[in-house]
């Protein structure tokens, strides 16, 4: 007989519910500061038995992170029996640490779109990440980010406990941040901002001691069970369609209601390119996703049925697989339904579904193709959607000169190598390392971590466009986009939701000097404000222009 045993983790600061970006709170070192980001890594399970021994719960790890509102894991299939103990690990053995997360099912917690803590490109994980604002009485402010890496800060939790499991039960445990940085260590963040797991003096190590006595029980009571993972399909060619998906890619989540056929994709590629699609029967999905330029459109706000503009610029489309969330302000969570959003958009395609579904029923091809792709006659928007939605899971962007050189078919520039270091490298000067800082929002195989970030193009006094707040009604939202895939660049100008760069130099100044402070500025980014920028010079842009300029897609000769 199994038992199973679900562990809920309480964030608190000094024993009270921890809230997300509220900039009231104290540590030991008189630093006012907020946190608006604690995520972590935890692997190596084990329950001691009541003479004293311990079993493992095998190849187990669980990811945590506050803003994603998953705080709980699950062991299961327990021996059922009395225990007395909880251990597990903060942090990765060091093989799973240097493990390819390309191997990793969708859903995994070491899967990179999941956790957001791989190093990409860099190989590793963050076991743990805390960042947030900061702010002295002399109104001096800026942001802090600490990142935990390496087998010197992985350390172990052990909890004593009386656990019955001869049924189901539920564990809380309190996890209190401000012991992060008012433990047996005192963390200053004026004094250090950031850490560099193995290039902070010892600061990394310190704030992993820290860590790991943050945790203590709450309590343990019955619990009635545990919901299920969502259902995805594993596959290298869905439906027998043959996609070409880079090996260092990880594994997508694709729709099991929806799978993917040679025919669907063929129809809908054919309402792809449909203008009756629109109110004026002239305007497309291609109208404003050129195939030529990565599915993104030139202008910097595409022209809708009469002429009127769009917002925010037009995203690219690619990748669309490994996407949780759509357009600028994650509005939808699914293809199927985002496509239908352009369509009723006054600004855009202006018609209705219904007036579309009547269109093409009159259509010669349409009906057939339909009842072919479908297994039965009729036309519905909800086939429309599906039938888009196949389509535009076959977007995959993966054959660009750094995924040839990962391949050993192509070999980098000197420049492009030192673009490359400095795009994953930390910007510390005060410690000597000079970094560009771009991947803790744009590491992973697609170059972007689908999350929302507000990354100071205006000050507070000055966002026109809310962002994702318009979504969420959160202010903390107020002034985040998507953070975009970096993914062939030197197609998609012009850049940022509002389009109001046209060139990477331009968008490179901005992260060097030009980001604006506001009330949500993402901590990795305020964190340099205090020092003026990341001070980088013309020979280092030049060189993240020629690395970024490796990242779009090319045929193979």
């Amino acid at each position: 007989m199994a038992a199973e045993l679900t562990v809920q983790i309480e964030p608190r600061w000094h024993d009270k519910p921890l809230t997300l970006a509220d900039l009231t709170l104290k540590n030991a070192a008189g630093n006012s500061l907020s946190v608006t980001r604690l995520a972590f890594l935890l692997s190596a399970a084990k329950l001691q038995r009541e003479d004293g021994t311990w079993i493992g719960a095998g190849d187990w790890y669980a990811f945590v992170d506050l803003e994603k509102k998953r705080t709980a894991f699950t062991l299961s299939e327990v021996p059922a029996a009395k225990y007395k103990a909880l251990r597990f690990d903060m942090g990765l053995d060091p093989a799973a640490d240097k493990s390819d997360p390309a191997t990793r099912a969708a859903g995994h917690p070491l899967h990179p779109d999941v956790n957001g803590l791989h190093w990409g490109w860099k190989k590793g994980y963050v076991f743990l990440a805390i960042e947030g604002r900061w702010r002295q009485a002399d109104g001096n402010d800026g942001g802090y980010s600490y990142h935990l890496a390496g087998e010197p800060c992985r350390g172990t939790i052990e909890v004593p406990a009386e656990l019955d499991l001869r049924g189901a039960l539920q564990m809380t445990l309190v996890m209190d941040a401000a012991r992060m940085f008012n433990g047996t260590h005192r963390i200053d963040i004026a004094a250090a901002d950031s850490t560099h797991s193995g290039n902070d003096g010892g600061l990394a190590e310190r704030m992993a001691d820290n860590a790991v006595a943050a945790f203590s029980l709450l309590r343990v009571e019955p619990h009635a069970g545990v919901t299920d993972a969502p259902p995805t399909v594993k596959v290298t060619s869905p439906g027998g369609v043959s996609l070409e998906i880079p090996a260092h890619f990880p594994e997508a989540t694709w729709p099991a209601d929806n799978v993917l056929t040679k025919a669907g994709i063929s129809l809908g590629r054919r309402l792809f390119n449909d203008g009756r699609l629109s109110a004026t029967n002239q305007i497309s999905c291609a109208s404003c996703h050129w195939e030529q330029l990565a599915f993104s459109d030139p202008p910097r706000f595409s022209t809708g049925t009469d002429g009127q503009q769009g917002k925010r610029n037009s995203m690219p489309l690619m990748n669309l697989a490994w996407k949780s969330s759509f357009f600028w302000d994650g509005r939808v969570s699914s293809l199927r339904e985002q496509v239908m959003h352009p369509i009723k958009d006054p600004l855009e395609m202006n018609e209705t579904p219904g007036h579309v579904v009547a269109k093409l029923q009159r259509d010669r091809f349409y009906p057939g193709s339909f009842a072919k792709v479908f297994g039965s006659p009729g036309i519905t928007a909800e086939r429309l959607g599906l039938a888009l939605e196949q389509y535009l899971l076959t977007l995959v962007s993966g054959n660009s000169k750094l995924d040839r050189a990962l391949r050993g078919k192509e070999t980098l520039t000197d420049e492009e190598k030192r673009g490359f270091e400095l795009f994953f490298t930390e910007s510390d000067p005060g410690r000597g390392i000079r970094g560009a800082d771009c991947f803790h929002c744009h590491g992973g195989a697609h170059f972007t971590n689908n999350a929302f970030m507000n990354n100071g193009l205006d000050a507070d006094g000055s966002i026109a466009d809310a962002g994702r707040e318009k979504v969420t009604g959160n202010r903390a939202d107020r002034g985040k986009f998507m953070v975009p895939s970096l993914r062939n660049l030197t197609l998609t100008d012009p850049y940022m939701h509002d389009g109001r760069f046209d060139t990477l130099e331009e968008v490179i100044e901005h992260y060097d000097r030009g980001v604006k402070r506001t009330e949500t500025l993402d901590p990795n980014l305020a964190k340099h404000l205090s020092r003026g920028g990341l001070g980088l010079n013309p020979d280092e842009k030049r060189a993240l222009v020629a690395f970024l300029e490796t990242l779009t897609d090319e045929p193979e000769e």
